[in-house]
């Protein structure tokens, strides 16, 4: 029987406790594979920069001039972080040996905050050979969108003689939304490896006797807008990554005494002490109790890594004793066994 591994290192297990229900929740740690997956034998990666900042419309209100403006540049530099953190986490990627970068194509740059046309395969293929790359990470498109909302207020300002008073003023906000799209191409099989579009939201506010100098009091609107970005950046490398989440599983904890019994144990982390008590009532004249310890047969084995023999019980568990939720639980032990499949084909790469 092929023993599957359900996640990297130990498993951590933690029980959220129901005191009357027929069943517990358990979470534990399991390993996705990487969302993205190259080629056998890609080493070096090309990243391109096709963004170029958007125009936005010029408008007869002051502000929109000033946000106008300052967009371009905050779009060139975004997106300039977004690209150097990009290669920064992958340059931290065992697997790969260099991570190159592409320059001085203004060509195949575009300004359009979609994603545009994918670049033909013979340009993939040329960029590649000049810069002795395997697969390309390309920007697609980086965009900043910011909305202005004004709500009248006061500000306490300091009279002629010191004191302190409330006078009218204006509340600005600032919600810039940050969008930018990725695609990878993989020329050895000319395909796109993956295609994905990021966004974020960063709120920023000031307070102004008018709406310009409320504008001049926000600070740290540009920092904020670059912090983000390169962490969109940082993400979008970390998807050649196998990835850490956790899982929710419900097992049985009513049926006979050794249920119950199994239950303590497995709350003081014995779990195959549990499941020495289960695998004895699989045996038991009633089915629904046998039906119950052959479906938590399968969360043991589940826990152990053992997604054949999970399996194995789990269907058992419907087949036999029609438990609710045991078809349900095969088809998701299903799916887990081949992205374990993955993962350990991208592990031996």
């Amino acid at each position: 029987m092929k023993n599957r591994t359900l996640a990297l290192g130990s498993v951590i297990l933690t029980l959220l406790l129901g005191s009357c229900s027929v069943t517990n929740k358990l979470t534990m740690n399991a390993i996705n594979p990487a969302p993205v997956t190259l080629s056998k034998g890609v080493q070096r990666i090309g990243i391109l920069n096709r963004s170029l900042p958007s125009k936005s419309n010029i408008t007869a209100d002051k502000i929109d001039k000033i946000l106008s403006a300052e967009g371009r540049n905050l779009d060139a530099e975004g997106s300039e972080a977004a690209i150097l953190a990009l290669m920064e986490q992958l340059r931290q990627n065992e697997s790969l040996e260099e991570i190159v970068s592409i320059e001085d194509q203004p060509h195949l740059r575009k300004g359009l905050g979609v994603f545009p046309t994918t670049l033909t395969w013979n340009e993939i293929e040329t960029l590649c050979e000049e810069y002795k790359v395997d697969a390309i990470f390309s920007l697609a498109f980086y965009d900043t969108n910011t909305k202005v909302f004004y709500t009248p207020t006061t500000m306490a300002l300091p009279n002629k003689i010191g004191i302190r008073l409330a006078i009218p003023a204006h509340e600005l906000t600032l919600n810039t939304l940050i969008e930018n799209g990725w695609r990878v191409y993989d020329p050895n099989n000319r395909r796109i490896a993956d295609e994905l579009i990021f966004s974020d939201h960063v709120v920023s506010t000031g307070k102004g006797m008018n709406p310009v100098k409320a504008f001049e009091a926000i600070i740290g609107r540009k920092e904020a807008v670059l912090h983000q970005s390169k962490y969109m950046g940082m993400d979008y490398g970390k998807r050649l990554l196998p990835y850490q989440h956790r899982i929710t599983r419900d097992y049985f904890v009513r049926g006979t005494n050794n249920f119950k019994i199994a239950q303590r144990r497995a709350q003081a982390g014995d779990w195959q002490g549990a499941a020495e008590l289960w695998k004895q009532e699989t045996a038991h004249s009633t089915p629904k109790v046998a039906g119950r310890a052959c479906y938590n047969m399968a969360i043991s084995n589940e826990i152990n890594g053992n997604l054949d023999t999970a399996m194995q019980w789990a269907s058992k568990a419907y087949t036999d004793y029609e438990i609710k939720g045991a078809l349900r639980y095969l088809n998701v032990l299903k799916y887990r066994a081949s992205q374990d499949d993955v993962l350990h084909e991208q592990l031996a790469r």
